[in-house]
Formats: structure tokens, sequence, C-alpha cells
């Protein structure tokens, strides 16, 4: 074994327990949300059980792998360390038999997931965990053809799953509490940053948020105050590299200064319904689409998609580790 083989088998130790005895987990697609968590469970040592039913879905996902061994969070690993750990079945009943939990993500269908839960639970160990990544369906829906419907729980990443750490934990009104505790402990153990919402709203959070920052910025453009470019600019040169260290409400309690949020709340809240108001709802029709489309191929919409997501991984690895290892250093 060689000096860096030998390092791999650590860190994967560190990661599973045992090297020798990975668990199990299947997931369930091949899109992109998917590539994602199949890189993330491949690192962590699990044997992955897919089931897609792409009939090109072995070779769809390796080259997905050869771009993401580089930009995984714990460091680069050799691809084959990861591709090794992968089985493909297009049948979800042998995907899901003896594993230790499920990640589905098929395309945002309530019948179809409805029914695919209803398969897997079938199948998989009785505490096998049942997650979906969907992004606007909500966990009792999901599990509504089950025996136990509040087996099935909500674990919305954010794109990309591998490198970006916050997974939305949903659960249903019958799911219990020790479940929900499973849940959370089993992201964690990725490296994963859980966030067990306490109500289930369409969207979620993280979408919810990013979706008012859009629609204001295609107001923005379709205005003309700014380009796609300029815009992006705005958002890279100000609030993304604030947001990646405090939170909204943490940024503007230090606006306030010594006073905090408090202060800042009696001095210029006031004008905030009045600036709420003057945001924009624009329309998401053809002139808005050509509008948008036009500048993004001018800028960066004929890059190849491959050097485009490789860049964003390095340099978003790039960013949280800087931000972890400030906070290190000031505990």
């Amino acid at each position: 074994m060689t000096s860096d083989e030998a390092r791999t088998a650590e860190d994967v130790t560190e990661r599973t327990g045992s090297a020798a005895t990975p668990g199990a987990v299947a997931v369930i697609g091949t899109g992109v949300i998917a590539l994602g968590w199949i890189a993330l469970f491949a690192a962590a040592g699990y044997e992955v059980r897919i089931s897609s039913t792409r009939p090109d879905a072995e070779e769809h996902v390796r080259e997905a792998l050869a771009l993401y061994a580089d930009s995984l969070p714990q460091g680069a690993l050799p691809l084959q360390k990861l591709t090794e750990r992968l089985v493909f079945t297009p049948d979800v009943e042998s995907a899901v038999t003896g594993v230790e939990a499920v990640q589905e993500n098929a395309l945002e269908d309530l019948e179809l997931k409805q029914a695919l839960f209803a398969r897997i639970a079938a199948a998989a160990p009785a505490d096998a965990l049942l997650l979906s990544s969907t992004s606007t369906l909500l966990p009792d829906d999901l599990g509504a053809l089950l025996p136990e419907p509040g087996r099935v729980v909500v674990g919305h990443p954010f794109n990309p799953p591998h490198i970006v750490p916050l997974v939305e934990v949903v659960a249903g009104e019958q799911a219990e509490a020790g479940l929900i505790e499973r849940v959370v402990a089993f992201y964690r153990e990725l490296g994963k940053v859980p966030v067990v919402l306490r109500r289930a709203v369409p969207g979620f959070v993280a979408n919810r948020l990013q979706s008012a920052l859009l629609r204001e910025s295609i107001h923005l453009v379709r205005e003309g105050v700014v380009t796609v470019d300029e815009l992006d600019a705005v958002v890279t040169s100000s609030i993304g590299p604030r947001w990646a260290v405090v939170g909204p409400f943490r940024a503007f309690h230090l606006a306030g200064g010594p006073g905090g949020l408090r202060h800042w709340l009696e001095h210029l809240g006031k004008g905030l319904e009045l600036s709420w108001t003057g945001l924009g709802n624009p329309p998401v029709d053809r002139a808005t689409v050509d509008l948008l489309l036009e500048q993004v191929d001018a800028s960066f919409g004929t890059e190849p998609y491959r050097s485009l997501a490789a860049r964003r991984d390095v340099e978003q690895n790039a960013v949280i580790a800087a931000v972890a290892a400030a906070r290190a250093e000031q505990e």
C-alpha cells in the first residue's frame, strides 16, 4: 500500500468508524442533486446502491464523480475509491434491501414519489431512514400511502450537496422525535449542518430566501438598473461575503452598533415596510426570459458546464474552509 493509499484508508476509517464494514445507503435517481449525494456518501465510505431509470446511469454517474472527486470538502479522493463503492440496479427493491438510509431524488411529481416510497418502505429495513431531497413537497404528503406516514422525512440539501453544508430536515406531524434525532445524527456524521424546521412550509426556508432575492434580481435587470453581470458582482462583493459569516439578523444587529438590532429597528425599522412596497414583482414572460438569457449567454452561458461547476466548487470549498479556520482560531 502506498502512503497516499494509506492516508485514504485512514480518512475512510475516521469518517465511517470502520474501513472494512461500511454501511450501505441507497440513492434513488441520478440527477444533479442525486449525483452530489452519491459523491458524498461514497466519500464517507458507504456502499452506495444507485437505482435509476437512465439506460446510461453507470456511465453518467462515473463521469460526474470524475469531476466531484477533486472537490470533496474533506479533500480530494482517487476516483477509483469512489466508484468501487457503487452498485447499480434499476430495481428499487433491490437497491433498498438492507440499507441504513434511502435518499430519494426523483422528479418533483407527488404521485411518483408516493408510489416510490410505498415500494421503498415495503422493501427496506424497518429502521431504515426514508429521506427525500424534494424542494417543494411536504413530508406528510410524501408518506401518505405508507402504513406509517411519519417515516418519510425531507432532507433537503442546497446544491451542490457534496459541498454546501446545509440540509433542511422537515418531518411530518406523525414523525417520532427519536426518528428526527436519528436523521440529524446521520447527516451530521456526513459533515452536514442539519437544521430542523419547526413547521413544514412550502419551499422550506433556504429556497424561499433564495427565491425572494432572485425575484428582486430579475426585477432590477428587467428595469435596466443593472445587467446580469453587474447584479452578480453586487451580490458577490457585498451580501455574499457577509452572509458567509453572519446571517441577516446578526448582520443587522451589528449594523445597529452597540445598540444592536433593537437600536436599528427603532431608528430605521419604520422604513422597512415602505421599502418592501417598492420591491419588484416581475413577470417571467417571454420578453423577460429572452432578456436574461441574452445577457447570460454573452457573459458565461456558453462556457462548458464542467468548467463552470469546477470553478464554483473550488471557490466554494475555499470560502467554507476559510470561515471554519477563522472560527477555530477564535475558540
